[in-house]
């Protein structure tokens, strides 16, 4: 016992080799002192001895378990720590946060080793999560714009997904971004196109802008910023058909305008209208024929400017009634004016008669009455036209006819080779007549070839001022003929009287004063016309025609203008029914329009 005591006392004291302070040695030897003083048997001093090393062996052996826990946990914390640095590396993508070579230090070591790249990657994860929620807060507002919806007005949760925070995904999320980007400013420019077109479509048809806008979506008004402006699917589409309904209702109104215009336009020349009454309506004959993209005036359109000319247009409808026979009667000139010039024989007083009687009994609408009269004289001048070659030649006859009559009372002018004022210009006008009149029978026979192809074409008789044209040429040439036959007895008749004055004088001379050979038939000369059997202007066919004096020309008012003759001056006075027996062939007489 006392060994087993000594040598505790002697490893306590080696253990504590600071001797003089409270050690387990110094208190092991104040416990045996007390021992001593009171006299303690070894065994109960063995007894306690063992007690004390017991607990010592307790103590030590808590303080190891804790120990060995600590470490446990520290090594939990340092697996837990490399774990986490695998997790944020794999979620970042990142390759150069590798943690330092520490193998062979403590785990404490290993533990503040690893700590601050942890603190590194937590910022930067931190950072990266920002960028993410950024970019797809951003995607997931336009994406929102585009379908429609107010996401950006609204608190929305966006989740971001920390398993994959690499550069690469970050990227794919900044692409994303940048077509959805494009796709936006695309949209906007197609909605600020579509909002000017609505603008100056409004502003030609007289509507308001704003409202029209603002009934497509609140956000296209002007007051309101262009990155605010709603570039959804459903905007665009209600933009497109509201420019499109705009447009339809441009090209009614255009086409109703129009309309309105040529109405106008109508009435105006119907009734002479002044040149300042017309100018009043000048903004709306000026598009009558512009095209729908050619109006662009601001209120060109406008529903209050048509309406003004409808209001016009009924008030001249209703002036134009109550001058239904003045209109019908200016017309009827026209047409009688038209035939006047054509030498087409109607009758003008029963026409007129006619057209008081359905004015007066009203029979017939006034709008149809005028319309018929304009067909009329559309199909006069297809008449006309038809007949105007004939005419011009007709009309050089007549002058070839006139200049043949001047030359024959020329030559039998005795003076006229005297040199008295004015001599040298008839004989002028003597040579350019022989010219003239040698071209008299090919210019006949060329009236006859087209008059006759005139006839076969529209299957009734050319008449000229009433008068049968192939008649007046046949009767011209049997009148050439009957000249040229005088002609030659005069001719003869002239050597005989030569003959006799170179015999004996006691042959009886006839007397001067008594024409020998047959009377010749002297034709009206009051007119100025000539005994040599040309035609005259002036037909006298029956007591009906003219009053005797000939088919007259009409003047534009309607009447008969005498002062122009119309047949050539010593043309034969015969009557209608004469002069259809020298038409070739049985043409019927033309009926009268």
């Amino acid at each position: 016992m006392q060994v087993h005591y000594k040598e505790l006392m002697a490893i306590t004291d080696a253990q504590n080799p600071l001797l003089g302070e409270i050690s387990c040695g110094s208190l092991l030897q104040q416990l045996q002192q007390i021992w001593d003083e009171v006299g303690e048997s070894d065994d109960v001093r063995d007894t306690m001895l063992l007690q004390l090393e017991q607990e010592c062996l307790d103590v030590y052996k808590r303080k190891v378990d804790q120990a060995a826990k600590s470490r446990a946990h520290l090594l939990q914390a340092l697996a837990d720590a490399k774990s986490e640095h695998s997790g944020l590396v794999l979620a970042l993508g990142e390759k150069s946060y590798d943690i330092p070579d520490q193998s062979t230090g403590t785990i404490m070591e290993q533990l503040k080793a690893i700590a601050p790249v942890l603190d590194q990657l937590w910022k930067q994860k931190a950072e990266r999560i920002k960028e993410f929620y950024d970019v797809q807060s951003q995607i997931q507002k336009i994406c929102g714009e585009i379908a429609g919806s107010k996401l950006s007005e609204q608190a929305v949760t966006l989740t971001v997904d920390e398993s994959d925070l690499s550069l690469k995904k970050l990227d794919e999320f900044h692409s994303q971004l940048q077509e959805l980007q494009k796709e936006k400013s695309d949209r906007l420019h197609k909605v600020l196109d579509f909002v000017s077109t609505v603008h100056d479509l409004c502003a030609v048809l007289g509507m308001d802008f704003f409202s029209t806008i603002t009934e497509v979506h609140p956000s296209l008004n002007d007051s309101v910023g262009v990155q605010s402006k709603s570039i959804s699917n459903d905007t665009l589409s209600m933009l497109a058909k509201t420019v499109l309904a705009l447009k339809e209702d441009k090209k009614r109104r255009l086409e109703k305008l129009q309309e309105l215009a040529v109405q106008l336009s109508d009435l105006w020349n119907l009734m002479d209208t002044s040149i300042e009454e017309r100018s009043l309506f000048d903004h709306v004959t000026c598009n009558v024929l512009a095209s729908v993209d050619e109006v662009t005036i601001p209120g060109a359109l406008a529903l209050d400017l048509i309406e003004q000319a409808e209001v016009e247009v009924y008030r001249l409808d209703q002036l134009k009634a109550s001058r239904m026979k003045e209109i019908a009667f200016k017309k009827q000139g026209e047409l009688e004016e038209i035939y006047a010039h054509a030498h087409i024989e109607i009758d003008p007083e029963a026409a007129r008669e006619k057209i008081m009687t359905m004015i007066d009994c009203a029979n017939v609408e006034p709008s149809e009455l005028l319309a018929d009269m304009d067909s009329q004289i559309v199909r006069a001048k297809e008449e006309a036209l038809s007949r105007k070659d004939i005419l011009d030649k007709v009309e050089k006859w007549m002058a070839a006819c006139e200049e043949e009559s001047w030359l024959e009372d020329y030559n039998r002018d005795e003076n006229r080779y005297n040199s008295s004022r004015g001599a040298h210009i008839n004989l002028k006008r003597a040579e350019k007549a022989r010219v003239l009149v040698n071209k008299i029978p090919a210019l006949v026979d060329t009236l006859v070839t087209k008059t006759r192809m005139w006839e076969d074409d529209r299957g009734a008789s050319f008449a000229y001022d009433g008068v049968p044209l192939l008649a007046m040429l046949d009767e011209y040439a049997m009148l050439r003929h009957e000249r040229e036959e005088e002609k030659r007895r005069m001719r003869d008749q002239k050597k005989f009287q030569e003959q006799i004055t170179t015999e004996p004088e006691f042959i009886t001379r006839p007397s001067p004063n008594r024409p020998l050979g047959p009377k010749k038939v002297v034709g009206p000369r009051a007119n100025g016309g000539g005994t040599n059997g040309t035609p005259t202007r002036r037909l006298s066919l029956n007591a009906n025609q003219s009053g005797g004096n000939g088919v007259r020309s009409m003047t534009k008012e309607g009447k008969r203008d005498n002062s122009r003759p119309i047949a050539p001056l010593n043309y034969v006075s015969i009557s209608k029914e004469d002069a259809a027996s020298h038409i070739s062939g049985t043409d019927p007489m033309p009926s009268t329009p």
